[in-house]
């Protein structure tokens, strides 16, 4: 099982994309993604995507929002993967160069027409809809073969 977080750094109607363009035999060659890395021991969701971000891009982010969470079942023949989605909207640095992929600021508009993996397109919908989510997206032989949702559209409060 592999625990990872991925995030959507966002500024002036733009959101950063990396694209895999320079790795050879990269599972993700010429996709387009938000940045994403793995847990390291001890983290939080929260500080794994800070630091993803900082040693992605160079930006340091403040405050990430969770938008939601993905299973990922075998993912790409590999283990499941559950995967924390989240939003920036504060941010410092200035963005570094890197020797698997290019960064660059797409409009949001643009964003779902960028060669994608096919669960960008659902849970950045979802994203944009305003919709907390727990997605499931089950692949095989890179394509997409089922996928599903469940939305938290308000927390119930009687708890407190």
């Amino acid at each position: 099982m592999k625990l990872a977080t991925l995030g959507y750094i966002h500024r002036d109607e733009q959101t950063l994309m990396l694209h895999r363009n320079k790795k050879e035999n990269d599972i993700h060659e010429w996709k387009w993604n938000g940045v994403w890395g793995k847990f390291e021991a001890g983290e939080t969701p929260e500080e794994c995507m800070i630091r993803e971000i900082h040693e992605e891009t160079g930006l340091i982010a403040r405050n990430p929002v969770m938008r939601g969470m993905i299973t990922a079942p075998l993912f790409a023949g590999w283990e499941d993967w559950y995967i924390w989605v989240y939003d920036v909207y504060e941010f410092d640095g200035e963005l570094i160069e890197c020797s698997e992929w290019d960064l660059e600021w797409i409009e949001d508009s643009r964003v779902l027409s960028l060669n994608l993996w096919e669960w960008d397109r659902h849970f950045i919908s979802w994203m944009r809809e305003g919709r907390f989510f727990s997605g499931k997206f089950v692949y095989e032989d890179g394509e997409l073969i089922s996928y599903s949702g469940v939305f938290h559209d308000s927390m119930n409060s009687n708890w407190l």
